[in-house]
């Protein structure tokens, strides 16, 4: 599970990547096509829409602009025909010439399926593209659970995005307090608490049977909501799971009981639950700065000793700042060598750094990659786990600008220094 959640986080970045890198192209006039179609969409449709936009555009004045555009339309059919039906969660091409850093001209055909279906379709010329679409689908959809309680029954739902759902709900017929029966007083009011605990009880193995699935909880944040005191008593009591209880994101007081206070407690949780990734950011980074603080050494920072590290296989949590511009170089030596350089822009403007220390010749460019592309890549053949992180969080922007953006939580202790002096004296007695 945990796996398959990793592997979700890469792909967003991915997504988040490329979004990125389509937002900022830009062409030349009105060349550059966005194409998306909606599951369901039939790709004869999209076929015949582009050649009668073929036939429109053979009008157009411009010579440049014209051929651009045909070019464009004839690329966006040839990439379709390679489909036979639209995929399961739709299908979003983009195609054009677009212009490089270098003033050149480069055309580029993009057909993307979508991790999540997508329910709008369009087809734009324009001289950049449309990626609101693709935005839209990184728009969090994390699955928050809710327990809903009350002295009339319980009421348990998801909520993901936008859309909310109740999975179960069951009333309770509790006694109420009071003061009368004389001798059996006493007695009513241990029947009374009894009953209370048997209902909570029920809340929390019914919280079990719907929010944990294979032992690991299904939703990102749990709610608990209430207009009792009964949502306080779940959540501090001994029968409710552990791992649910750690995932409790917010306690909220509301007016009612089922259906009314669940869209009450959905109201009065959004600020938690949009800041939900801003959150776990902030536990993950602080939980980084307390191995420092308290000096367990159980942590790593900067390139050279992450990748020391994680050559040892003691990175158990990778932390990578999403933005780092670093570039990782392999070059070739006149002796057939291969050195790993890791250079951030700076760095890669000073041409020296490339040159072969024995010969002072430049050395031949094998693989240059985004740092950050290669940690998304190999982090699994290291045996850790990879953690994406902003600048946006207090935390965040001091992870970035204090360390470099890149460091791991450590499964034991390591020492970086006694390596370094290894390596050395290894060197030196070369």
């Amino acid at each position: 599970m945990a796996q398959t959640e990793d592997d979700a986080q890469i792909e967003l970045w991915k997504m988040k990547k490329l979004i990125k890198g389509l937002e900022a192209a830009r062409g030349n006039g009105t060349s550059m096509i966005s194409l998306v179609l909606p599951p369901g969409s039939q790709i004869s449709q999209a076929a015949k829409m582009l050649a009668d936009e073929y036939g429109t555009a053979s009008n157009i004045k411009s010579r440049v602009t014209r051929l651009s555009v045909l070019s464009a339309i004839t690329s966006t059919q040839a990439r379709l025909k390679l489909y036979t039906k639209v995929p399961t969660n739709g299908l979003v091409v983009y195609c054009g010439t677009i212009m490089t850093d270098d003033g050149k001209e480069k055309q580029v055909t993009i057909d993307i399926e979508p991790f999540k279906p997508i329910n709008t379709s369009l087809y734009l010329c324009d001289n950049r593209f449309h990626v609101e679409v693709l935005s839209d689908l990184l728009e969090s959809d994390s699955r928050f659970g809710f327990i809903v309680m009350d002295g009339n029954g319980t009421l348990f739902g998801y909520l993901t995005g936008n859309t909310r759902e109740i999975i179960h709900k069951f009333t309770v017929d509790l006694p109420k307090k009071h003061g009368r029966g004389g001798q059996s007083a006493l007695r009513f009011a241990r029947l009374r608490v009894e009953k209370r605990h048997n209902y909570v009880r029920k809340v929390a193995e019914h919280a079990v049977q719907f929010f944990i699935t294979d032992d690991k909880v299904n939703c990102t944040g749990l709610v608990l909501a209430g207009s009792a005191d009964f949502k306080t008593e779940l959540s501090q009591s001994d029968m409710f799971d552990m791992r649910l209880q750690a995932k409790i994101i917010k306690v909220v007081d509301v007016s009612y009981g089922g259906e009314n206070g669940f869209n009450q407690a959905i109201e009065l949780s959004q600020e938690v639950l949009s800041n939900v990734k801003f959150i776990q950011e902030k536990k993950l980074i602080t939980k980084y700065f307390d191995e420092i603080s308290q000096d367990t050494g159980r942590y790593c920072f900067g390139i050279e000793d992450t990748l020391k590290a994680l050559d040892l296989g003691a990175v158990e949590t990778l932390i990578v700042f999403e933005g780092l511009e670093v570039q990782r170089y392999v070059l070739k030596t006149s002796n057939g060598e291969e050195v790993v350089k890791h250079l951030n822009k700076d760095q890669e403007k000073n041409k020296e750094l490339l040159k072969d220390e024995d010969t002072g010749l430049e050395m031949e460019t094998v693989e240059k990659t985004p740092l950050v592309e290669w940690f998304a890549e190999k982090y699994k053949d290291f045996g850790a786990t990879l953690e994406f992180v902003t600048n946006r969080s207090q935390e965040g922007s001091q992870f970035v600008k204090g360390f470099g953006g890149i460091g791991g939580l450590l499964r034991y202790k390591v020492d970086f220094q006694g390596m370094s002096a290894d390596s050395d004296e290894e060197y030196f007695s070369d």
